[in-house]
């Protein structure tokens, strides 16, 4: 009987010990859940600080960065070649809309390179009325045929220029242009956009800016600025120059992590082309 006893006071004993041990885990359990439940609040909160918050705009970015006023459509051409390109007088003809903006054999960049940017003054229907006319152009045709012989590669893209920059008009020159090109990360061309708004007016002291264009159609995300310059030394002074204008130094900082890739191609334009 007595050993009956003892038993059952060390089985009691045993089952008060692991209701102890039970409530004591859980306890430790619920701690755990409430610190990592704060920690992640807090990781939360630390990592808003540095993700970008989603524009809460509607509009496509071409709507909101293009010129209103005008339906200009470019299209930039960039070609290898063996031998340098000549290009037919197209753009002068009245009956074709569109214009010759420049013409440029690179010279410091990619070799053997000419680059073309036409202007189309109607938009795609300019566009498209052009390249119906020129399958039926004899002439072109026929530079189309020779040019094919002597073409490496050949990689074009349709372009929209933004409002804020100037619309490229043709200049006397002498000149060497700089055509700097920058693969934007998706999403970003309006801050890109937001912030150049502003720093265009801190680079125009010697008339280098010429123009600033987005793409619509081919490698997308691209911005193309186009500068001209007196020679290399004058970029160079003009270019140091713009970080004694206040709030330069912030646009490179904010604008630079916009970017996965840039370029830059020094050009000698053509005899043909409007920007000498």
């Amino acid at each position: 009987m007595a050993t009956r006893v003892l038993q059952s006071l060390g089985n009691g004993l045993n089952q008060a010990k692991i209701g102890v041990r039970a409530k004591q885990q859980l306890t430790v359990t619920i701690r755990s859940l409430c610190a990592s439940s704060n920690r992640n609040r807090e990781d939360s909160w630390f990592k808003s600080l540095f993700v970008r918050k989603v524009d809460p705009r509607k509009d496509a970015h071409s709507h909101l960065l293009a010129k209103k006023e005008d339906n200009n459509l470019y299209k930039i051409q960039c070609m290898c070649l063996t031998h340098e390109d000549v290009l037919p007088s197209i753009h002068a003809d009245p009956d074709y809309p569109c214009e010759l903006v420049g013409t440029w054999n690179t010279w410091y960049g990619e070799q053997d390179q000419a680059v073309h940017l036409w202007r189309y003054r109607g938009g795609y229907p300019a566009l498209t009325e052009v390249m119906n006319k020129l399958r039926k152009n004899k002439a072109f045709m026929e530079y189309r045929e020779k040019r094919g012989r002597m073409l490496l590669s050949r990689r074009n893209q349709l372009l929209l220029e933004f409002s804020f920059w100037n619309e490229p008009v043709p200049r006397p020159g002498p000149s060497i242009y700089e055509l700097r090109s920058y693969q934007l990360r998706p999403g970003t061309m309006i801050e890109w956009g937001n912030y150049w708004a502003r720093a265009i007016e801190l680079r125009q002291q010697n008339n280098e800016a010429v123009g600033g264009f987005f793409s619509q159609i081919g490698s997308l995300y691209m911005v193309h600025h186009l500068w001209a310059y007196k020679d290399l030394q004058s970029r160079e002074e003009t270019r140091n120059a713009a970080w004694h204008h206040e709030g330069w130094d912030e646009v490179v900082y904010y604008t630079v992590p916009l970017i996965q890739h840039m370029e830059s191609r020094i050009m000698i334009p053509m005899k043909t082309s409007p920007l000498k």
